[in-house]
């Protein structure tokens, strides 16, 4: 038995040696074919023997033979093909050890092996030299031909988890370290690996890392540093606290309110990352506004808010917010882009049935766990029932596994269809064991148009191409049902995707909330929970999904909590130390509001509705208007003709991915809010509340308190009075609505107005 110790960079492998006498030939001979081939071969009990499932894909996969850019690409590589990391244990085997006649490997002298000639640039190859002869990969490849070359074996022991270390770290700018990856295996081993991982940062704008594990920091703040090694991943975290001066009870002084103020006070304690104050009242109740209701607060609700001066007045705001009926608009609009409610993909009557059935779900507030099992689980008529939509729209297993994981655990399981997920734990089996649990759903027609009804039948699978047949229908980390189970594969599915042992379908949807509210998910982006992409505060994440799990996960519960927390009603001023903070709500966070947002705001103010028109698909024709006052955020549809909400980035509900939407600044806004006639005829509209403004108020600085109040929620400053008093002073009495129109052109197109803060 090999006695190496756990930090050997040869590894810890205990199986027996090849015999000394057949080493020793080996030895001989290669040394005197060395010379001939240019390679030295190290005698084969200089290390373990070891396995082509862990260790000799490990070197592929380090060396960068298996990447998509050289063997590992669809097609390989001058006829000679791996799978995409080395998912494909015996399909690689295959392809080393028997294509090309066998060529690539020479088992009496493993020198001579094309494999380790061509790797160590000893005969020219294409992809140059990956390796030097007697290092840790060649001697890897070179002890495992002189074995004989063994395929992988079903009884080889399996990695169980990764281990980074150290865990946590702290250091400055300029620090390295290396960190150690160690390899648990189910036999009980473990193996320093740390040579063999493939390694990337999660914010390099933090720390770098390089392909021997050496972390540099290069910023403040925080980086995941991940380890991926066998198809699966783990991270460690390298934390470079700011270097800012603060009094020592800084953080002991903050108030906090709950959970959300726990976590987030922790992190920036731990980053001395001083926090903005509280914010003024008027900035509160234009926020929370649009963070709850998207529509602006009412001129009346504005003054008696800013004048009310008790300390419970925000709490009981709180509270009344959650109880309007723009609540339900709002929250159905944004889970009707999540599930992709539109008639361009599902007949009108059948959109209409999805909008009409995801609204009653608001409207009751209904726990959003069972809201899901009723969407995954969905059977009869998709007229009568809405969610069966949601698999109309995805009428393919395969489509269905990976809409499912997308819209409610927030991660792609797409590229795992092909290959193991290269930045994922999900290997191929995964996938399709996933996906055959939606094998057995059918769809007949029904009577109205494009009415399906959905049913389950009692046979039919998946089969997985890799292997040409199926994987027995499995969640992704559950337990897998044997195919002749009577029980519907999708309540097996729905069992675990909203069960306890499932730690992603809690976090993803409070990672969707607390990105609506805060800006920036605690995980960024919100479709991307990968165990690469960590959370900028873990802690926190499980707090707030543990706690949406004690409240039966009802989500006005935890908007509750985010609407009351101090981190929630910080201002957006930066404070002397915090500017540069963009992930820690160290400060409220200003964005551009929605396309929907802005029109209907435009529409508010202006008292000018919006006409919608259902568009057709094609170009710019429609089909009907929807009747005069309807608001953007009360649209049933994404099939809209609006030059406004195309340039501002409506999504078209074509794909589960929140990246359909967009806030990226364009020439095509710009040009439209100065030129366009979206806000310029609503202000010139014969309707446009100007008029009555101008009859009612009688004082220039009484009408300019009130266009403040109407369009930012405020009372205007001195300097901001004098700017209009003067202007209305001097205008002619007939000029007096055009620098009123003037005036509210300012506002609705600035900053302030168009970005909440």
């Amino acid at each position: 038995m090999n006695g190496r110790s756990l930090s050997d960079p040869l590894r810890t492998v205990h199986c027996q040696p090849v015999p000394p006498i057949a080493a020793c030939i080996l030895w001989v001979l290669g040394c005197c074919l060395g010379s001939v081939w240019g390679a030295e071969l190290v005698p084969a009990q200089s290390v373990a023997e070891p396995t082509f499932r862990n260790h000799v894909q490990s070197v592929f996969t380090k060396a960068g033979c298996n990447m998509g850019a050289c063997h590992g690409a669809a097609s390989g590589k001058n006829g000679f093909y791996l799978s995409l990391r080395g998912y494909n244990d015996d399909a690689d085997w295959l392809a080393i050890t028997r294509n090309a006649g066998g060529r690539r490997l020479d088992l009496a002298v493993p020198g001579k092996s094309l494999l380790l000639l061509k790797a160590t640039g000893t005969v020219p190859h294409k992809g140059g030299k990956r390796f030097e002869v007697g290092s840790p990969e060649y001697l890897t490849l070179a002890n495992w031909i002189a074995a004989g070359a063994p395929g992988p074996k079903e009884t080889d022991p399996r990695l169980a988890r990764l281990e980074v270390l150290p865990s946590h770290s702290r250091l400055q700018p300029s620090a390295k370290q290396r960190v150690q990856v160690r390899a648990h295996f189910t036999d009980g081993r473990v193996e320093d690996v740390t040579r063999w991982v493939k390694y990337t940062s999660a914010n390099d704008a933090v720390a770098n890392v390089g392909d021997d594990g050496e972390v540099q920091v290069i910023g403040f703040g925080e980086a995941g540093i991940s380890a991926w090694y066998l198809s699966q991943l783990a991270v460690g975290f390298v934390t470079s606290p700011y270097t800012n001066t603060l009094a020592a009870d800084r953080f002991e002084r903050l108030k906090a309110r709950n959970f959300v103020d726990a976590g987030i006070h922790s992190k920036l304690k731990e980053l001395n990352l001083p926090p903005s104050p509280k914010c003024s009242d008027a900035e509160f109740i234009r926020r929370a506004f649009l963070d709850t209701l998207g529509v602006l607060p009412e001129s009346k609700v504005v003054r008696s808010f800013l004048a009310d001066s008790r300390a419970e007045k925000r709490d009981e705001l709180i509270e009344q917010l959650l109880a309007r009926p723009e609540f339900v608009d709002y929250w159905t609009y944004k889970w009707a882009d999540l599930l992709l409610v539109n008639s361009k993909s599902l007949r009108p009557t059948a959109a209409r049935a999805y909008h009409a059935w995801i609204r009653r779900q608001v409207e009751a507030n209904r726990p959003w766990d069972q809201m899901v099992r009723d969407l995954v689980t969905a059977q009869g008529s998709t007229f009568e029932n809405g969610a069966g939509n949601f698999f109309l729209l995805h009428d393919d297993p395969r489509v269905m596994a990976e809409t499912t994981t997308q819209a409610f655990m927030g991660m792609s399981v797409g590229c795992a269809k092909c290959h193991n997920h290269p930045s994922e734990r999900w290997t191929n089996d995964d996938y399709f064991g996933l996906a055959n649990l939606f094998a057995r759903m059918r769809m007949k027609n029904g009577s109205g148009d494009g009415e399906r009804i959905l049913v389950s039948a009692r046979s039919g699978d998946v089969i997985q191409p890799r292997i040409g047949r199926p994987q027995k229908p499995r969640p992704l980390e559950g337990d897998a049902l044997e195919f002749d189970a009577a029980k519907d594969r999708r309540e097996h599915l729905a069992d675990w995707l909203i069960g306890p042992s499932n730690p992603y379908f809690a976090k993803s949807i409070v990672n969707r909330v607390w990105a609506n509210y805060f800006g920036v998910g605690l995980v960024e982006r919100v479709d991307d929970l990968r165990v690469s992409n960590p959370s900028s505060n873990e802690p926190l994440l499980a707090s707030a999904a543990d706690y949406l799990r004690a409240q039966k996960y009802d989500l006005k519960a935890l908007m509750r909590e985010i609407l009351r927390s101090e981190s929630y009603q910080r201002s957006s001023e930066p404070a002397e130390g915090n500017g540069s903070d963009t992930r820690f709500y160290a400060r409220y966070y200003p964005r551009r509001l929605m396309a929907e947002v802005i029109l209907d705001a435009y529409s508010q103010v202006t008292g000018v509705p919006t006409e919608f028109k259902r568009a057709t698909g094609n170009g710019d024709s429609f089909q009907f208007t929807y009747p005069n006052g309807v608001r953007a955020l009360q649209l049933p549809d994404s099939q809209i003709a609006s030059y406004f909400l195309k340039s501002f980035g409506k999504p078209d509900r074509i794909q589960t991915c929140e990246c359909e939407r967009t806030a990226e600044p364009s020439v095509a806004q710009v040009l439209h809010i100065a030129n366009g006639s979206t806000l310029n005829e609503k202000l010139r509209d014969d309707q446009c509340q100007l008029d009555q403004q101008l009859k009612e108020v009688q004082s220039v600085d009484a009408l300019v308190d009130d266009v403040w109040i109407r369009a930012l929620a405020r009372h205007p400053n001195d300097v901001e009075k004098a700017k209009v008093r003067a202007l209305f002073n001097g205008a002619a009495e007939g000029e007096r609505r055009a620098a009123l129109e003037d005036v509210y052109w300012a506002l609705l197109s600035s900053k302030e107005f168009l970005f909440n803060h």
